[in-house]
Order: C-alpha cells, then structure tokens, then sequence
C-alpha cells in the first residue's frame, strides 16, 4: 500500500511539473515571437516613414515654382543644374520638339535624384512627427525619439543633427538604422521605451490563464498530496485500533475460557466458594467485554448524530474535586494531586459532559506516566471565558503526534506493544463537547516530561 502511494505521488509530481514546465516554455516562447512582433512593427514604421517622406519631397517639386534655362535649338546646349525656387515662371513653348522635352525630363528627373541625395528636404522633426504617426496606426507606444548618424567620420550634412545620448537612455530598444541619405551615408533609426504595456496587452490574458492553470494544478496536486496523507494516518489508525480491539477483547475472552474451562475440569462438586468465585470473574470479563463493545457502538452514534448538550449552571471545582476522589481509589499507583480551583467560578456547560471531559483528561494523565505521577489542575477566569489546565509529569507526546491526539482512533503508535488500554476515543470526545460548547482544547507536551491539555469555554 505504501509503495503504491508512493508511485502515485511522484507520477502525480511528475504531471504537475511536467505542465509547469509546458506553461513556462510556452509562455516564453510566445514572449520572444511578440517582442520580435513589436520590433518588426517598430522597423517597419520607420521605413514606411522615411519612403512617405521621400515621396512627399518629390511631389512638392511638382507644385513649387522654378526658372527653367533651357538651350536654343541653334546654339550651344547647356543642362539644367540646380532647381531655384522662386516666384516666377519661364514657360517652354508648346511647339518644343519631343526630343528636347524627354531631355527635359532627364534633367528634371537627375536633379531630383541629387536633391534627394543630398538629403536637404528632409527634417528630423518632421520624421519624428511622421514616425510617432505610423506607430499609432499600428498600436505601438507612440513615445519614441529618432536618431541619426553616419557610417563615415564625416560630420552630419548641413540641417541634420544627430540626438544627444541623454535623452537617448530613457529609451533603451532601438530599431535597425534605415538609410536616409546615400551621398553622405546618413542613417536613422528610432529608440523606443521598454515595450510593457504592449507585451502586456497581448500577454496578460495568457498569463492570467496560465497563472490560473497553475494554481489549479498545483492546489488539486495538494489536495489529492493532503487527502492520501490523511488516508494514509486512517489505515495505521485503523490497524492501530484493530490491534488494541484485538488485545482489549482478547484478554476478557481467555479470562472467561480459563473460568469456565476450570469449573468443566472440577464440575459442580468443587469448592462452592470457588465456583462462585469463576463465575464472578467470568460475568466481570463478560461485562467488561460488552462495555467495550457498547463504548464503540456510542462512538460510531454520536459521529453520525449531533451531541445533544443541556447547558445549566455549573461549578467546575465540584466536579474536577469529584474526578480526583474518584481516580484516587482505581488509579492502581501513587497519585499525587495538586488543585489550584477557584470554588466560586460558575459556568454554563452540560453537567454530565463537562465532568466526562474532566475524567477523561485526569484518567489519560495517570494512564501515560511512570510508576507515580503528579497531576497539577488549574482553573482561571480569562478575557471571556474560563480555562482548566490539567499538567501531569507522565511519558509525553512527540511533537509530530500532538496535532493528531484529539482525532477519532488515534493513538500514539507503540507497535506490537499494548501497555496502556484503550482505543483513542478519550480525546476525540473532549474535542467533540469543548467545541460544541464553543470552547477550544489545546496541548503543549515534550516527550519525557509530560502534557498539558487546556480547555477553554466562553462564559455567557
């Protein structure tokens, strides 16, 4: 049974881990493949402005006004070199051939060309503008800065200028530099903010999810790691409580055998006395046997029905002085007592089960302890309510048993050895009437110098 168990807790183990692990892999998997979503969005926006740009700087040549020099048909011919703007017009004449018109559009086309070379109609506020643009369209923090710099040790082209590092370090993602300007080798590239509230826009159902999952795993992995645990404590109670039933119902049944197997062997015509005196010790042995039977049977009623309680008014000190009369003539050892009560303390509790609750805590203190035993029983008014301590001196309780003790047909395991009768009900019935009292037991006890057992009952 225990090789079993064990099995099933590490394939359990196994399982849990085994989705942890899936979860987590996963989960950074899809962290790297959205960050190289933003950055690939972050680059992409960057090229998409540096395109609209250069396209809006060639339109803007078709609208904005120049002088046009071009060479008469008979004298010598002299290219267009610079766009001027200005205000004035110089019209061509309709009549132009069509060779000269297509030279006239090469030349348009090459200066064109060297205006965007050279890079001058562009601004970086303007791309910033742009940029911040295109990265709201596609979702992204709007927050960045554009920077620019030149592969060569050339300083930067007449209008440009490079962002100063400073600023540069609260934006610590660049993109990849995209070209802006091929004749002096001129680059940009954006720098953007750690991208939190985007990873956590795509990310946070996910990880909500798998946080869940976790939880759930890992709880259930506790429940089913709690309930085998608790099974595991009810199979040794219940082979501890079979074998001290074993013991207990065993000695009053080799008592009566021995009696009536002597008064076969003697028949009737023995001693009258000593018949008599078999059958006294058989009917105590038969009594004593359906006594335990009875207390078994009470036991297994009260857990299926609620313990019915008659609170009156109640003297502790009368009952706990009558408990301590009584364990002094059937303790069988030296019992030394010593009371510190307050006579007049009166509380409201069921009478016949306050002083079940006593017996059974001074009767447990004399049952586990040496050849003599010194039992010390206190009681005090507290905050609310009233406390009794009994103390004893006797064998005490490991520390890995004490959270057990007040659990139905629990013992402190003894193997084989029975040296103390019973069968673990004494304490599960002193929880069962302080709790439905409203009252709590507690035990403090070290192992070798003995137990203290403390209830408490709240006071009306």
């Amino acid at each position: 049974m225990q090789h079993r168990i064990r099995i099933i807790t590490w394939l359990l183990a196994a399982c849990v881990l085994g989705i942890n692990g899936f979860q987590a892999y996963w989960l950074c998997s899809t962290y790297r493949l959205t960050t190289a979503q933003f950055d690939r969005a972050a680059h992409d926006a960057l090229v998409a402005t540096v395109q609209q740009q250069l396209i809006a700087g060639v339109e803007d040549l078709k609208t904005q006004g120049f002088d046009l020099i071009v060479s008469g048909t008979n004298g010598p011919r002299v290219g267009p070199r610079r766009l001027v703007y200005a205000s004035s017009v110089t019209v061509i004449p309709k009549d132009v051939s069509h060779q000269e018109a297509v030279s006239i559009g090469r030349h348009l086309a090459r200066i064109t060309i060297d205006d965007w070379r050279s890079g001058t109609h562009l601004s970086l506020p303007t791309l910033t503008h742009v940029y911040r643009r295109q990265l709201g369209q596609r979702g992204l923090d709007s927050v960045a800065v554009l920077d620019t710099f030149s592969i060569r040790p050339a300083g930067p082209p007449p209008g440009q200028s490079a962002s100063s590092a400073g600023p540069l370090a609260r934006f610590p993602r660049p993109t990849p530099p995209v070209l802006l300007n091929p004749k002096h080798a001129l680059y940009v590239r954006a720098h953007l903010p750690a991208p939190t509230w985007y990873l956590w826009q795509r990310l946070g159902g996910l990880l909500g999810g798998s946080v869940l999952l976790l939880v759930l795993t890992s709880g259930c992995f506790g429940l089913v790691w709690h309930t085998m645990g608790a099974q595991r404590k009810l199979a040794e109670a219940k082979n501890d409580f079979i074998n001290n039933m074993t013991h207990e119902l065993k000695t009053p049944l080799t008592t009566v055998s021995a009696a009536v197997e002597t008064l076969e062997r003697f028949g009737l015509q023995a001693d009258p006395a000593k018949v008599q005196t078999y059958f006294h010790i058989a009917r105590t042995e038969l009594r004593r046997l359906s006594d335990l039977v009875d207390k078994v049977l009470t036991i297994a009623t009260k857990e299926q029905q609620a313990l019915v309680l008659h609170p009156e008014p109640v003297h502790p000190a009368e009952l706990v002085q009558a408990a301590v009369r009584r364990h002094q003539l059937h303790a069988g050892k030296p019992v030394h007592f010593e009371l510190d009560l307050a006579p007049t303390d009166v509380v409201q509790a069921d009478r016949l089960h306050l002083a079940g609750v006593i017996n059974n805590l001074i009767d447990n203190a004399i049952k586990y302890s040496k050849e003599r035993v010194t039992i010390t029983v206190r009681s005090r008014r507290t905050a609310g309510g009233w406390q009794l301590t009994v103390q004893d001196d006797g064998v005490g309780i490991a520390s890995g048993y004490q959270a057990a003790v007040f659990d139905r047909f629990f013992r402190v395991p003894t193997g084989n050895l029975h040296p103390v009768k019973g069968f673990g009900l004494g304490l599960y019935y002193v929880r069962q009437v302080v709790e439905r009292h409203g009252g709590r037991i507690a035990v403090r006890s070290e192992l070798g110098r003995g137990s203290a057992f403390t209830v408490w009952l709240p006071l009306p």
